[in-house]
Order: C-alpha cells, then structure tokens, then sequence
C-alpha cells in the first residue's frame, strides 16, 4: 500500500494539472450534512496531494490545512498554494492538535489509510460535534463510453492480477469489494451522490487515466502502449479532439 501510494510522488505535476475537481454542488453538500457553513470553519485535508480539494475548502473560506505524506505532491501543493499551510503525515497518525477541529476531510484518500489508526486519529482531533467527509470522484459508468473504457481497464489490469486499489476513473481494475467500506466507531454516515462532467482535450483525459497509480506501478513504456491503442478507440468518440467526462462524486459525512 505504502508504495503504491508513494507512487503518486513521481507524477506529481502531471497529477496537479490532469486530475479533474469537484464542482460547487459537492461542497455545498458538505455543508448541508455537516450542519454549518465552510466559511470559518477550522478543516484538515487528509491525503491531500496536489491540494485539488484544499484550494477549494480555502475558497469557500474554510481555515484549512492539508496533511500529506508524499514528498512531491506536497511539494507541488506548496508551488501552487503557498498560502495554505501544509503539514506532513497521513491519516494513521495526523500531526494536528488534540478536539482543534470541525472538520476532516478526504478526497479520494480513505483507502489509503488504516482503519483500526485512522478512526481514533479522527476521533482524536475533532471537536465535540465535529464531521468527517469521505468523498470519492467516480466516473459514471452509465455513459456508453465510460462504461466501455471501463471493461477494457479491468479486463487490462485483472490479466496482469494488479490490485489498482484507488478510486477514480480505473477504480475498476481489480479491487476487491471492500475497498470502499465506510468505517465504523464513527457513528452513521449520510450519503450524497453528485453527478458533474468537464470538458477536455484528449490528451488531457489520457494524461489523466496516465496520473492514477496503476499506471504508475505499471510503467513508462507499458504505460504509453495502452494510452496510444486508447487513443485510436476514443478517438472516432470525439472527432473535434473534445472530451467530455462525466463524474458521480461520492460523498459520506459522518458527525461525532
């Protein structure tokens, strides 16, 4: 698990640039299963990486900090919000103080931690009455395309009895059913789903597939090969060279 998340560190400006966001919808549902506003709100992101979803907490005027183990994407974080504090850990032993804050979030990080540590670190560091948000950003596989690109990663990744283990658009290249198993000791969870799509070139929705850390752990050349024979199925898909990928971001709020 270390090394596969560690992967990230290779990539890490190809993972800031390609990777897509979240839309307004998904933090406006934060506050409504949250039961208070992000704006003064004191928040750690979790697995931060690049900082996609901490720059956007910081916009809608949460007092945040990110927390990330990797050294270049907190480095990376750092070269694109210089204002955000960063601190280094991961959700197994968070380095924040003691019931300091409202809010917990992580985007696409969950997975990466152990439960059996990152629940009493939650615990820990929330106030009296604080949330945890575990979101993951999914693509909608309803879409004929997506679902086709789907087939083709899982049936890629299975032959090479690779686990893939993290959320995103190949999250289903071979990880077992529990991967997206919500924690307990939190309490019950309210669930929101929200769909959104964005619109890229090509290459940019290759760059993104290359960013994920089966790719990573797959290689350079391997890598390259699977992206060149993608390229020629999608591209009669989208003769202007335009992308439009469609996203169903799951989010989970737990209160304490």
């Amino acid at each position: 698990m270390t090394t596969r998340a560690r992967s990230f560190d290779t990539a890490a400006a190809s993972y800031a640039a390609h990777r897509p966001g979240y839309p307004p919808a998904l933090l406006d549902a934060v506050e409504e299963l949250t039961g208070r506003p992000l704006a003064g709100a004191r928040v750690a992101d979790i697995g931060a990486g690049t900082g996609i979803a901490t720059a956007l907490l910081h916009r809608r005027g949460a007092d945040v900090v990110a927390v990330e183990p990797g050294d270049g994407m907190a480095a990376q974080l750092r070269l694109a919000h210089p204002r955000i504090p960063v601190l280094r850990g991961d959700g197994n032993r968070l380095p924040l103080v003691t019931g300091a804050f409202d809010l917990l979030t992580y985007a696409q990080a969950w997975h990466w931690t152990d439960p059996a540590r990152s629940v009493p670190e939650a615990r820990r560091v929330l106030r009296p009455g604080g949330a945890l948000a575990i979101w993951w950003n999914d693509s909608d596989t309803t879409v004929p395309w997506i679902a086709e690109q789907e087939a083709r990663l899982a049936e890629f990744f299975e032959a090479k009895a690779d686990p893939a283990k993290e959320a995103g658009p190949s999250r289903q290249t071979g990880q077992g059913s529990g991967f997206r198993t919500l924690p307990r000791g939190l309490g019950g969870f309210a669930t929101r789903s929200v769909r959104w799509s964005r619109r890229v070139p090509l290459d940019a929705h290759l760059a993104n597939l290359a960013s994920h850390s089966a790719f990573l752990m797959l290689g350079e050349a391997g890598t390259r090969a699977y992206l060149a024979a993608e390229r020629e199925l999608l591209a009669p898909h989208f003769p202007d060279g335009t992308v439009e990928e469609s996203y169903v971001v799951s989010l989970h709020v737990a209160r304490v």
